[in-house]
């Protein structure tokens, strides 16, 4: 069985972070242990949030325990998304020092939340620097917008070219592995949307219809369940179609819900069997 330890933050009303990627990873059978850097009521979109930013020394202790339960050779990947400080960075690196110390075939997913071409960049001014310095060449696989790839890498893709390239300087850094989400490239087809996979000496690409919302949590699910499928298959292009397939199911429902927030329960038979309704295509 696959073991994740997600470090991510947490809400009670709503699915982003670890309330967005636990159930997920759990409904594919995946063994995940959750820990919080913060435990909000709600995600901070809607202007208004209460409850505790967790101190970075925490966050440790709880790792420490996890630790000390002799655990960490069991962890298959350790998975981050938003890191609001330098100083939860600091502990996400050591806890993937301590992991893959003590299983050296454990791989780093990181999601480097910075940003979206919508909004640009919405992180504080040290998190991006953080993320390209320290914490990407750390990481085995990461999981950028289109957006967040150029800020990583200081370009600005919008062909496919572009992104191509601006992935292998992102490769450069550290990480075998990249996830491209919400590629817009200028020539595609009206109304649609691309995620782009780039493994060793091969790229996939998937284009679905571009749903008319913004899905706070979204990312989240995706970077879960691309890196639970790339554990499970060892295929960048399988893990590609399964995770745009499921993703896309759940943004069509909750749209066709009118809720604001992630319809993630009612989307999980969708999760545990993809429909594979879209073509994945090799690009080299």
């Amino acid at each position: 069985m696959t073991t994740i330890l997600s470090i991510q933050s947490s809400v009670a009303y709503g699915h982003v972070g670890n309330s967005a990627a636990v159930f997920p990873l759990q409904r594919l059978g995946v063994e995940v242990w959750p820990v919080h850097t913060v435990h909000f009521s709600n995600h901070t979109g809607y202007g208004a949030w209460r409850g505790p930013l967790l101190p970075a020394d925490d966050v440790r202790e709880v790792i420490t325990g996890i630790e000390e339960r002799e655990a960490m050779p069991a962890i298959d990947a350790v998975l981050s998304g938003y890191q609001g400080g330098e100083e939860i960075g600091d502990v996400i690196l050591d806890a993937v020092a301590r992991v893959k110390a003590a299983n050296p075939s454990a791989i780093y997913a990181c999601d480097p939340v910075m940003g979206n071409a919508k909004s640009g960049c919405f992180v504080h001014p040290a998190i991006p620097v953080l993320l390209r310095e320290r914490v990407v060449p750390q990481a085995d696989l990461i999981t950028p917008n289109q957006f967040e790839l150029g800020f990583l890498t200081e370009t600005e893709p919008e062909s496919l070219e572009d992104t191509l390239a601006s992935v292998e300087l992102a490769r450069a850094m550290g990480p075998s592995t990249v996830l491209v989400t919400s590629v817009l490239r200028p020539d595609r087809p009206e109304g649609t949307i691309e995620m782009l996979a780039v493994d060793g000496d091969s790229a996939w690409i998937v284009q679905t219809p571009q749903l008319p919302m913004k899905a706070n949590g979204s990312g989240d699910v995706t970077a879960a369940l691309f890196t639970a499928h790339l554990l499970d298959t060892g295929d960048a292009g399988v893990a590609l179609g399964r995770t745009v397939s499921s993703v896309f199911d759940l943004l069509q429902r909750t749209l066709d819900s009118g809720a604001r927030e992630l319809q993630l329960v009612q989307s999980q038979q969708e999760i545990a069997e993809p429909r594979m309704q879209f073509e994945v295509q090799q690009l080299r």
